[in-house]
């Protein structure tokens, strides 16, 4: 009796911590959560170092598939893939995930601009560490945007591009770019508003800790909007010259980077094709990814030109 009395006494001082940790630091539980989840779906955790900085990946799928590399957006990280990668593994596809510098796992360093220019350059060190000749890539929001770059300036090292609700054309935006550092529980609301149709109803608590992670984050997210705001690197005049297949994918709903952008792109790169994603937003990949996933693989298939 002595030991079940210790045993459920020591259940319940574990679940009471949990439940402080929680209550502390949910967005902290959260991320741990979205790592369980990765692991579940069989993605494995890994570090290398790219132009000098310290990188965190995901990879999953077998070894010998075909290449993917999927990048994420501004204020993402790697496991914002974590509901459209299975599609891909699936599908025997190798898939890397990489944090860009300044988000998720990766380093954050003082001396890097965050310039979508410069987050490129560590996409195409990324390959060159993973001795990746040639891949698949693709990305979401800022992410679309450097994956653009990445295809312009390296178009032998991409066989097909996929832009997910992507960021790139010189459009300025129509919405409040500081909601991106949000500063009060009202910005957050706003913020969600336009990442998402139907954004969730958040408790106080997991409200005052976002708010301080935005606090922590603020300098990166800054200096990375900052310099796409100035408009100096914008793709409108690339896209055109793209030869490589290219399939772009819009959250019909969007309004951070609205559908018109994404036809706008479209009508840029004459041999792309187009898939609009009906009720959902800019969060697409994650949450339409059921719909999605499909079409990324079928696009996938296609032979490359």
């Amino acid at each position: 009796m002595n030991l079940r009395r210790w045993f459920a006494v020591l259940i319940f001082l574990t679940l009471a911590a949990t439940g402080v940790v929680f209550w502390a630091r949910p967005v902290s539980v959260f991320r741990v959560f979205n790592e369980a989840q990765m692991s579940l779906i069989g993605a494995r955790s890994h570090y290398t170092s790219v132009n000098g900085y310290r990188i965190h990946y995901y990879v999953l799928g077998p070894e010998n598939g075909s290449p993917v590399l999927l990048v994420h957006g501004l204020g993402g990280r790697a496991e914002d893939w974590e509901k459209l990668a299975p599609f891909l593994r699936k599908a025997r596809y190798r898939v890397y995930l990489p944090d860009l510098p300044g988000f998720g796992q990766s380093e954050r360093p003082t001396n890097f601009s965050y310039s979508v220019t410069d987050q490129s350059k560590i996409v195409v060190g990324f390959l060159d560490a993973m001795g990746l000749k040639q891949v698949d890539l693709g990305g979401w929001s800022m992410g679309g945007w450097i994956a653009q770059l990445v295809a312009a300036n390296n178009p032998n090292r991409i066989s097909r591009l996929m832009l997910f609700d992507s960021a790139g054309l010189y459009v300025k935006p129509e919405w409040d770019t500081r909601l991106f550092t949000p500063i009060s529980p009202a910005e957050i609301e706003k913020l969600d508003k336009l990442l998402m149709p139907h954004p969730p109803n958040l408790p106080d608590f997991v409200t005052r800790d976002i708010l301080r992670t935005s606090r922590e984050h603020a300098w990166v997210m800054q200096r990375s909007l900052d310099t796409m705001l100035q408009g100096r690197e914008t793709t409108d005049a690339l896209l055109p010259q793209l030869k490589m297949r290219v399939f772009i994918v819009w959250g019909e709903l969007d309004q951070i980077t609205p559908l018109s952008e994404g036809e706008a792109i479209h009508r840029l790169i004459p041999q792309s094709q187009m898939d609009v994603v009906a009720g959902c937003g800019h969060l697409a990949p994650n949450e339409c990814a059921k719909v999605i996933g499909p079409e990324v693989v079928r696009f996938l298939r296609q032979p490359s030109f």
